[in-house]
């Protein structure tokens, strides 16, 4: 589907001058899963970067890329033939790591705002694939913990524990090792049993060891409960999670003042009038939306200033800091943001609000 909108905002036309004053608009390529069980959010990819390109007045090329290899092929193909600058999307390992080589060597970036694997642009010197990600890499909700707790628990008694899930023993190993290089000692750890109906053992051995705040790796129903059941036992602890405690709520819901350290959502950080101009059209700015859009921008403002100073779009994301509704955005040298974006939060007893 090849789409050019005729509404093109102020805002953009400061920000990509060249491009809307081409007489032949650059084509951009949008991939996302379009089908299957990732459609909803392939939509939410389609919807934000859609919009972002039709506000620029900038005509562009969506490809379903079904969450797979053979899709992430068939989608490389297509784009390589419809001569698209450069690409915008993709949520799954598999597609763009199958579209990645053919694109690279057409010389068409690609910007993903939501593959977060490590792996993707750590290998990026090695096989030369022009990739670029607003998305987090996986290892920064690790390094925000790690650099977050330890600052603000220097002088507190605290426990690490975990589910044993390889996602929770990571966030809990990666935080000891943070804490052991700054000098500091947990004063208990250990790994609990998952998906349990109450955690009083847990919360007894931490309050015997004499912790008054716990760092739990797991998912929300787990730290729920092992909160829940503290309180059974009159223990008061502050306790900490990833960003999986942004799941739905079950049975026993999560205390007030848990910590969480994850992405804000996009309600914290978008405008009044970028949420508004969504609503107004009957939508709702969630999920990838505000990523996608952000991503976006960074792709038409890339390809504008190569076209400002003939260089190539990979030149411009390389040296470049991108104005974005989601804030500025500058790569490093592998092709991944240099900030992290993730933030501490405190449970209200109704929603996430962030600690400054």
């Amino acid at each position: 589907m090849k789409r050019i909108a005729t509404i093109v905002l102020p805002a953009l036309v400061l920000v990509l001058p060249a491009l809307v004053a081409r007489a032949e608009p650059a084509t951009v390529g949008i991939v996302a899963p379009l089908s299957g069980p990732m459609e909803i959010l392939g939509r939410q990819v389609l919807l934000g970067a859609g919009r972002a390109a039709e506000r620029a007045g900038i005509a562009f090329d969506t490809v379903d890329d079904a969450c797979s290899a053979e899709g992430g092929t068939a989608a490389a193909e297509r784009l390589i033939a419809a001569k698209v600058r450069v690409v915008v999307g993709f949520l799954c390992v598999e597609a763009i790591e199958a579209a990645l080589p053919a694109l690279s060597e057409a010389g068409i970036p690609v910007i993903t705002p939501g593959v977060r694997a490590d792996g993707l642009t750590d290998r990026r010197a090695r096989n030369g694939w022009l990739v670029w990600r607003t998305a987090p890499r996986a290892d920064r909700e690790r390094a925000a913990i790690s650099e977050i707790l330890v600052r603000r628990w220097a002088r507190d008694l605290f426990a690490i524990v975990d589910d044993g899930t390889i996602y929770g023993r990571e966030l809990a190993e990666s935080f000891r090792l943070a804490a052991e290089q700054a000098g500091l000692k947990p004063v208990f750890t250990d790994t609990y049993r998952p998906q349990f109906d109450n955690q009083i053992g847990l919360a007894g051995r931490l309050r015997g060891a004499g912790a008054t705040h716990v760092f739990a790796g797991g998912n929300r129903d787990d730290i729920a409960i092992l909160a829940r059941d503290a309180g059974v036992i009159g223990y008061k602890v502050t306790i900490a999670g990833g960003e999986a405690l942004r799941a739905a709520p079950g049975e026993t819901d999560l205390a007030p003042d848990t910590l969480m350290i994850g992405l804000p959502e996009v309600a914290d950080i978008a405008t009044t009038a970028f949420l508004q101009a969504f609503e107004a059209d009957g939508e709702t700015a969630e999920g990838y939306v505000l990523d996608a859009y952000a991503a976006m921008q960074v792709a038409l403002a890339a390809a504008s200033a190569a076209d400002g100073a003939e260089k190539g779009v990979a030149e411009a994301l390389e040296t470049a800091t991108f104005k974005t509704e989601a804030g500025p955005i500058r790569f490093d040298a592998k092709g991944d943001r240099t900030d992290n974006p993730y933030r501490l939060f405190r449970f209200d007893g109704a929603a996430f609000v962030e600690v400054k």
